[in-house]
């Protein structure tokens, strides 16, 4: 148990890193994925360092566990409270323009007092200083004489297909996260249906040695043997 605690504290430590650390300069903004078991009453938060002026997606889904929903909130560096959802199994929310600073964003499970669930989440960072690193690209390489071929379409294709290899692995990585809550649902039917099959049968052989018994009282001759 202590093992999959500091496992689970250095996945978060890799992909959110700390708030307020002195000295260490903004943090590397990228775009990440996390799964994590939320237990039955508690609250979890995650904190999300964000540039200005950038957009931000955060998208989760409830993967596992009984009822397959989850509370969620997400607010602003201020404080502000921006997304507010209650027991929703999944969710798609966009933030632009981001405010410099740390979102924080909860996932509560304090309405089950049983049930554990098991979360997925990602963030998608769609930050403008790409853009402002292209331009800058663009003006060192740009030849002096007229092309057939400007640089300005060679950017384009290369943005479209940059944008659409990112869309790409966004919808893999839900497609997988779709995939893994559709197979707990099914194993979790499976395990119901086993059980209740194994009542099923065990009440019928009981009825079946009860019937038998009561029909050998029936034929067994209660007259009294003579001496």
């Amino acid at each position: 148990m202590m093992a999959a605690s500091a496992g689970l504290a250095l996945a978060l430590w890799l992909l959110l890193p700390p708030v307020g650390v002195a000295g260490a300069g903004p943090p590397p903004i990228q775009d990440g994925e996390f799964t994590f078991l939320l237990p039955a009453g508690r609250k979890q938060c995650f904190y999300q360092s964000a540039p200005a002026n950038a957009s931000l997606e955060t998208e989760y889904q409830v993967i596992g566990g009984a009822g397959l929903d989850v509370d969620f909130t997400l607010e602003s560096p201020q404080g502000v409270l921006l997304v507010s959802e209650s027991r929703k199994a999944d969710g798609v929310h966009t933030v632009e323009p981001t405010e410099a600073g740390d979102y924080k964003l909860c996932f509560d499970n304090s309405f089950s007092t049983i049930s554990e669930k098991l979360v997925f989440f990602e963030l998608i960072f769609d930050s403008l200083q790409d853009d402002e690193e292209v331009e800058g690209w663009a003006e060192a390489v740009e030849p002096e004489e007229m092309l057939d071929v400007k640089m300005e379409d060679i950017k384009e294709s290369i943005e479209t297909m940059k944008t659409r290899l990112e869309r790409s692995i966004q919808m893999l990585t839900l497609l997988r996260a779709f995939e893994a809550r559709d197979r707990n649902l099914q194993e979790g039917n499976l395990e119901r249906v086993n059980f209740w099959s194994a009542v099923n049968v065990a009440v019928l052989l009981l009825v079946a040695v009860l019937q038998v018994c009561t029909l050998k009282r029936f034929f067994q001759d209660k007259r009294p043997v003579p001496t």
